[in-house]
């Protein structure tokens, strides 16, 4: 080490620190073999000055970035002329153009070297920095400020309360975790289905922001609630005993948040008032079993075992149309935006198209299945059909081309739903399968049940499917489709209550209405739930029932 420090005394200081880079330190070195010595010195001499040069070079260019001591004491002193060559310099640069100093200072900034690029970065980048947030309101503009923070989540929006006074004033004045609560409430299914809850009509006097905000963690704290039930299995249970008067049974239903329908197997079709439970009206005119059911704001449509569909003022309870065309039961049909579907023991599937409840025409008959047509569904791009031949068949909607059949049920299929790209499928062979409707291929086998799985609903969620064992099984469906999912973990929970066959069910993100062949109604709330599991009644009085829109 003192012969390395010997050598770098030895050599001009005018020589190596004017090296900017390792080629002008071999230069140097060129320099320094000129310099009279023996050959064994110079052998080691050499390469000791190339690493010493090295080393030097890179301090040069780096530690007056890290603010080096050692740099800054080899740093050359500033001549005399330097500040009134600035101040000409700038002097200069003010009488030019915008683009002109642009361009000279990219040059200027061009000839830095690495240390000085990065200290003139960190010089601009506080001066880059706009807080438009607070900057906006000073120009009027803070509907642009609250429209923009109107964007963010519950946890930024918490964030940006505390930046500073201005965030917090325009959060707060433009209502925003009310805005939030809204915006949860159109893109959320299940904060949807709250929303009788958390809107009320307008009332005299406003709540402040700070009331919302306060009240979206309550509203969390619910969900999670009701989640938690689902999966424990906590509900309120409500029977509606359908009394009918010869054979008994109800073979299909269908409900709002004001009534349930339901079709029954003595030819009746029975509404009942959601609330109370009480049978607002009877429709009578099949001549057989009603099998299945559709309505909507304006009419009911009805299939039944007389082979007849018929339309029905969902008011007044009149007979709008009769539709006579298969030979068999009409075990199921799907009606949507001017296109009906309707399948039957007879094999066969009719597409109608419904311009009014009085104009229905048959558009297309659809012959492919070797057995009872069991079930339909469909939207603007398939018709997907099941049947007791132990095929799914999907075609065109546009076209009612055939397009593909989907095979792996062992015995005949009694019920499916047909969404986006799923189809989900239950069969006489006790099993549940999901179907990739594109390419074809099963996704999954579920099972569980110990008999015919008769109907079978699902949401983003869940899969709820009813069987000939009397029990309702509810699925993790996200868990279902992803094949890494042990098959134990994917039936969520067991519901038993009915005595006798499961028929038809629906469910949404708070309750389950079922019906069968034991002549009841079962309504499972999971919503309407106290912590010991007894019911809260119709109407829970939540902390946040009367916030006004």
């Amino acid at each position: 080490m003192i012969h390395y420090f010997t050598l770098l005394c030895s050599v001009p200081r005018s020589l190596w620190l004017g090296c900017s880079s390792v080629a002008e330190s071999l230069c140097a070195l060129r320099c320094l073999q000129s310099i009279p010595s023996t050959r064994a010195h110079n052998q080691v001499l050499f390469p000791s000055c190339l690493l010493l040069c090295m080393i030097i070079n890179t301090c040069k260019n780096f530690c007056g970035f890290l603010k080096c001591p050692l740099w800054s004491s080899l740093k050359r002193p500033s001549e005399g002329n330097y500040e009134k060559e600035k101040e000409h310099c700038i002097a200069l640069f003010d009488q030019w153009s915008e683009a002109d100093q642009v361009e000279f200072v990219e040059r200027l900034i061009s000839r830095m070297c690495h240390y000085q690029h990065g200290h003139i970065n960190s010089y601009l980048k506080p001066m880059l920095q706009r807080d438009f947030i607070t900057a906006l309101p000073a120009q009027g503009l803070d509907h642009i400020a609250e429209n923009i923070l109107s964007f963010l989540d519950a946890r930024s929006l918490c964030a940006a309360e505390l930046v500073c006074k201005e965030w917090q004033r325009v959060i707060s004045e433009g209502m925003l975790w009310k805005k939030l609560i809204e915006r949860m409430v159109r893109t959320d299914p299940l904060w949807k289905g709250l929303e009788k809850y958390l809107f009320k009509n307008r009332t005299a006097e406003i709540p402040p922001n700070s009331y919302y905000h306060s009240l979206y963690p309550k509203i969390i704290q619910d969900i999670e609630t009701i989640e938690a039930n689902w999966r424990c299995g906590r509900h309120n249970l409500q029977r509606i005993q359908c009394r009918s008067e010869n054979s008994k049974g109800v073979y299909c239903l269908q409900y709002d948040d004001e009534k349930i329908i339901s079709g029954l197997r003595d030819n009746s079709i029975k509404i009942w008032d959601k609330q109370t439970l009480e049978c607002l009206k009877i429709l009578t005119g099949h001549t057989g079993s009603v099998l299945c059911l559709q309505y909507d704001e304006r009419v009911i449509v009805t299939g039944s075992s007389d082979s007849t569909v018929r339309v029905w003022e969902v008011t007044t309870g009149e007979v709008l149309n009769t539709l006579i065309h298969h030979n068999e039961a009409v075990l199921h049909l799907r009606f949507a935006n001017g296109l009906m579907v309707t399948c039957s023991k007879d094999r066969s599937i009719a597409v109608w198209d419904m311009a009014s409840p009085t104009d229905i025409s048959l558009r297309r008959v659809l012959v492919g299945h070797r057995a009872a047509v069991n079930v339909v569904d469909f939207d603007d791009k398939y018709i997907v059909s099941a049947s007791g031949d132990r095929t799914i068949k999907v075609w065109s909607t546009s076209t009612c081309e055939f397009v593909r059949t989907l095979n792996g049920h062992k015995r005949g299929i009694a019920c499916l739903q047909y969404r986006d790209r799923l189809v989900v499928s239950g069969s006489s062979d006790n099993t549940i399968r999901l179907w990739d409707i594109e390419c074809g291929a099963c996704l999954r086998v579920l099972e569980g049940h110990e008999e015919l799985v008769r109907c079978i609903r699902f949401d983003n969620k869940r899969i709820v499917s009813g069987a000939y064992d009397g029990q309702i099984k509810v699925w993790d469906l996200q868990a279902a489709l992803d094949p890494r999912a042990p098959a134990s973990t994917l039936c969520l929970r067991t519901l038993v209550e009915h005595s006798g066959r499961v028929f038809r069910l629906q469910f949404d993100e708070f309750q389950i209405i079922s019906s069968s062949h034991d002549d009841t109604i079962l309504i499972w709330d999971f919503l309407n739930v106290s912590a010991n599991g007894q019911s809260e009644g119709r109407s829970p009085s939540r902390t946040y029932t009367y916030i006004s829109r």
